[in-house]
Formats: C-alpha cells, sequence, structure tokens
C-alpha cells in the first residue's frame, strides 16, 4: 500500500479537487480523498496538478525515426503525404525484430515520459524481406509487446490487415511485408497472437485495417466480424488524404465512410483515426453508429494532411480521442490544445471545447478505446495511472491551478511524477537511447 497527497487532483467534471489523498494498493487506486488538509505520515507529497495517465491511442512506433529526417529530405521541406510516405518505407525496409525493439522500447520510454501510460500500436510492418514470414510469424508484433512491457506502459496491439498496395493493386515493394494474402490468414495469425496474451493485463491484442485503400471491400467483413466475436478493440485508417476518397468513390461509387458502413465496420467497438476529410453523410453515419474518432493534430499538421471536422464529430454522437501517429511530436497536452486551436482557425473561432472536454478525451474515452475501460480516471478501483503537472515552470507560472493549465499552457516537459499501474516511471536517459537506436538505423541503411 502507498499513499500519495496531491496538491490539487482532477477526479472528473469541470473542476479541480484540492489536497487530495490517494491510496494505491498493488496496481489500482482503493481510497480517493479530497480536502485531507495536510500529508499523513508516510505520503508522498504531489506538487503542482495530478490528472489520470494519458491514453495514445493511435502509433506506429518505428516513424520515430523519422522525426526532423524528413524535413531535410524534401527541399525546402516540400512534399505531401505521399513523398513523405516514400521515406517511411525506406525505414521500414530496414527494420527486423530486434531493431523494431529497440526502437519501439526507447519510442515507449519517450511517451511514458510525457505521462502516456497505454500505447495503441496500429501494427502493419509483419513480415520479412518479399513478404517471407519469420519463424514465428508474429515476431515483429512480439517484438512491440516487449518494447511496452520494457518500457513499463500498456500496449493494446491493434494488428493491422493490409493486402493491396491500392485499390485494385498489388503490394510492390517493402508493402509485401505488410500482407497476410487475405483476410482469413490474417486472422488466423492474429487469432495465435491472441491466445498468447489472453491472462497478460497490460497487453490487448486488437485488430486493425489500414484503410480502404488497403483491404478490398469483400473482405472488410472478415476482420470487423474476427475483432467483434472476441470483443476487441478495432482501428482503422479513414479519409487521411483527398486521394483517397478519389480512389474510393472510383471504384466504388461511395466514400470510405460509407463503404466501411456497408460492411458492418462501424460501431462503438471500432475507431476511426483521422477522419480528416469527410462529407455531412459521413459525420452523421459515424456519429450515429457510436464509431469513436481517433485525432492526431500535430502528425495532421506536420504531413500536411488538413484538420477534421472535430467539433460536427462530437455533436453527431462520435466519442474522440487522440494520438501521436508518426511521433513529429510526442505530446499528449499538445495533441489536446491542437484539436481546440485546429477548429479556431477552421472557424475563426474560439471555444469549441472546454478543458474536461479534451482531458476525457486523452484519459478516459482514449483508455476505453484501448481495450482499458478500468483505466483513465482517478477513482476507487481504478487502474492506478497518475501524472503530475508542474505548476511553477516557465510555461505554466502564473496560468491558474484549473485544468486550463494543463490543456492550455502546459507541455511534456512539465510532466513530473508519473505512476503507471502503481509503479513509478524509472528516470533514464531516453534521448541518448534514441539517438543510438535511430543512429544506428540509418547509418544501416
Amino acid at each position: 500500500m502507498t499513499l500519495y497527497w496531491c496538491q490539487r487532483a482532477w477526479l472528473g467534471g469541470g473542476a479541480v479537487a484540492e489536497r487530495v489523498l490517494l491510496r494505491v494498493d498493488a496496481d489500482r487506486f482503493s481510497e480517493v480523498e479530497a480536502g485531507v488538509p495536510a500529508p499523513p505520515k508516510g505520503a508522498r507529497r504531489l506538487s503542482g496538478l495530478a490528472i489520470p495517465g494519458f491514453a495514445n491511442c493511435h502509433s506506429h512506433a518505428f516513424h520515430r525515426a523519422l522525426r526532423g529526417r524528413t524535413q531535410a529530405a524534401d527541399p525546402g521541406g516540400r512534399g505531401s503525404f505521399w513523398s513523405w510516405r516514400e521515406q517511411m518505407y525506406a525505414v521500414a525496409a530496414r527494420l527486423d525484430p530486434d531493431s523494431c525493439h529497440a526502437l519501439a522500447r526507447a519510442t515507449y520510454a519517450e511517451m511514458a515520459l510525457a505521462g502516456i501510460t497505454c500505447v495503441g500500436e496500429f501494427h502493419y510492418l509483419h513480415h520479412g524481406e518479399q513478404g517471407m514470414p519469420y519463424d514465428d510469424p508474429n515476431a515483429m508484433g512480439e517484438a512491440l509487446v516487449a518494447a511496452a512491457q520494457d518500457a513499463g506502459i500498456r500496449i493494446a496491439l491493434l494488428d493491422a490487415c493490409y493486402l493491396t498496395g491500392g485499390i485494385g493493386a498489388p503490394l510492390a515493394g517493402v508493402q509485401q511485408r505488410f500482407g497476410d494474402d487475405d483476410a482469413v490468414r490474417w486472422s488466423e495469425r492474429v487469432e495465435d497472437l491472441l491466445e498468447r496474451y489472453v491472462d497478460t493485463p497490460d497487453v490487448v491484442v486488437g485488430a486493425a485495417l489500414h484503410s480502404v485503400r488497403a483491404v478490398p471491400r469483400e473482405q472488410l467483413g472478415t476482420v470487423a466480424q474476427w475483432a467483434a466475436g472476441r470483443d476487441v478493440p478495432l482501428h482503422v485508417h479513414l479519409s487521411e488524404q483527398v486521394a483517397e476518397n478519389d480512389a474510393c468513390l472510383a471504384a466504388y461509387g461511395a466514400t470510405p465512410t460509407a463503404v466501411l458502413g456497408a460492411a458492418g465496420v462501424l460501431g462503438p467497438g471500432t475507431s476511426a483515426v483521422h477522419a480528416t476529410h469527410l462529407g455531412d453523410d459521413d459525420v452523421e453515419l459515424l456519429g450515429s453508429t457510436g464509431t469513436r474518432v481517433c485525432l492526431c493534430p500535430t502528425t495532421e499538421r506536420d504531413l500536411g494532411d488538413g484538420s477534421g471536422p472535430s467539433s460536427a464529430l462530437r455533436a453527431a454522437g462520435s466519442a474522440l480521442t487522440m494520438g501521436s501517429d508518426s511521433h513529429a511530436v510526442i505530446d499528449p497536452l499538445e495533441e489536446m490544445r491542437g484539436v481546440e486551436l485546429h477548429e479556431r482557425l477552421a472557424t475563426q473561432r474560439r471555444g469549441h471545447f472546454r478543458a474536461e472536454e479534451l482531458m476525457l478525451a486523452a484519459t478516459r474515452e482514449g483508455h476505453a478505446s484501448l481495450g482499458f475501460p478500468d483505466a483513465g480516471v482517478i477513482a476507487p478501483g481504478a487502474i492506478a495511472d497518475l501524472v503530475t503537472i508542474d505548476d511553477t515552470s516557465a510555461r505554466t507560472a502564473g496560468a491558474g491551478g484549473g485544468l486550463e493549465l494543463a490543456v492550455f499552457a502546459a507541455t511534456a516537459a512539465d510532466v513530473t511524477p508519473v505512476l503507471i499501474g502503481g509503479r513509478p516511471v524509472q528516470s533514464a536517459d531516453v534521448g541518448a537511447d534514441l539517438g543510438r537506436v535511430v543512429g544506428r538505423l540509418w547509418e544501416g541503411g
């Protein structure tokens, strides 16, 4: 049993509670009491603002090796999502299970220092050169799970079905490493992985459809039915690019959202990632089916993708979550703030989201979308994840004591103690580790 006395803590709603005593037994909060005048004997004092741990709902861990590199590769930083993708493929071609583990472990350690206590890893780099399976067909997935466990964070491994290089086009080049021939073979491979972790509480094995570009319309339902039958999360890239919409309309006469809806993909267990370029009918379909939408503002602006209709999606009934995707930045506070600020730029108005709405998206809703519904809240019985925000830094000093301090002033640099499942995150030289791992990867290329 461990006691923590928090100067202030967010326990839900719009208000922040003062002088909160937390009791942690094993990996759970067992008692939460506000208004305790002073720390009792043996309690650890936490100054600043305590909040639940963040969920990073969309990650491609190996993309961390691209940070800063792609701008240098494109003259003047110019280019597009598609030119960026070719550079991403070049990195993917160099990875094996050992280097994947090393890069993911360092990336997840960076997340932990930023207050991220659970990651949704959208995993599609499955096989070896030319698509040849490793002796263990799930060797790359195992490397990612081991990396998360080494870094001390929970993981939802969202294993992605990826079958075509575009609608009607075969996989080519490094894309061959992503494929499983068809959705049935994909499900057989992932079923084996699921069985390995059925009794591992810090690991969820879920499903993903890469996109309507990468999975033929007639095979979408196989993946959706597999996920629904096992009650695991299902995530899918949706309308990230205008070109994706154009190709889908040309091939199927319908938008990607409509195609997913007709195939039975949408629903409360599904998260649509990006959902940037949507029509009114798409927004209504996502909302009416209760499909969550995962926004990735820092990646969407880094790649020039555009800004999705977050306010309209929320109004239609879609719960929002957030992810760092390509890891141009790993800062959940910046992702939260980005959702509001992107809406301000699009509408020339302020105040689309309250601080508590953005915090819910980054915590409770995010964890639930990854298959951890008992995380993301400071309450008895919940997983004991805790993040403390320093309120005395150059960024936060004078910003007040409310939740707005975290959402609209702080950055990941202001995250101080982090508790994941009752365990303090150990401080380490993550920068040196990342420098070595990324350096070796590029030098090896």
